[in-house]
């Protein structure tokens, strides 16, 4: 794609790297990183760039010769783009917890296979803050078949409300667990979905013992 940006630039402005970053509305330094090949326009930046240079956004990345078989509908699969603003990353952490403690740490965890990301508008759709959205991978079999060991959940630390039959992430005497809130007798317990409940039997949430984090508001599966 990197070849194709800049002959269609340097036909259309004589190379004119600055126009073009006007235009897309991104950085001089992003479209200077789409010619060198360093990164490619997607989604919104790849449609506008294609407008620029006067061709289809298929076409711009595919070539001329593998865009035409491809229908007028076509759409780019929408990918996390550093340069794009109206994308957001959320932060893939692990827990650092104590128990009795409300607060928690976090340390950055390695995962290069499996990106989160969200389109900035779906955020204020939702009323979430992306300051205070995380990301952890589910340890355990307790929460099958919903969710299973490996599994990325994306949990909103602003809501720490209990709702019965909500899943959160709770510091289980210093443990970080993902289980689904239960009121029964007036009284919050931890469950799991796991259908052994001898294993996997409920335990009560009470205060010092049970803090919650956050509230789970997606599952990212790899095993369907």
């Amino acid at each position: 794609m990197a070849n194709r940006i800049a002959e269609a630039l340097e036909r259309k402005n004589g190379g004119n790297q600055s126009e073009m970053a006007r235009f897309v509305g991104v950085s001089p330094q992003a479209v200077q990183k789409w010619v060198a090949g360093e990164s490619e326009p997607r989604g919104k930046n790849l449609e506008l760039a294609a407008q620029f240079l006067g061709m289809s956004p298929a076409t711009l990345k595919f070539g001329d010769v593998v865009g035409q078989a491809f229908p007028k509908d076509y759409r780019d699969v929408v990918v996390f783009d550093p340069d794009n603003l109206d994308h957001v990353e959320i932060r893939k952490v692990k827990l650092k917890l104590s128990a009795g403690i409300t607060g928690f740490t976090t340390e950055t965890a390695e995962d290069f296979g499996r990106p989160i990301s969200f389109r900035r508008e779906w955020l204020i759709k939702k009323g979430y803050s992306a300051e205070k959205l995380i990301a952890i991978d589910v340890k355990g079999d307790s929460m099958e078949p919903t969710m299973s060991d490996g599994d990325t959940v994306v949990i909103n630390t602003a809501d720490t409300t209990p709702k019965n039959g909500e899943t959160f992430a709770v510091n289980y005497e210093g443990e970080g667990v993902v289980k689904r809130m239960a009121r029964d007798f007036g009284r919050w317990f931890l469950s799991s979905d796991n259908p052994d409940q001898r294993r996997y039997n409920r335990q009560e949430c009470s205060t010092g013992t049970c803090i919650i984090i956050g509230k789970v508001v997606l599952l990212q599966r790899e095993n369907i």
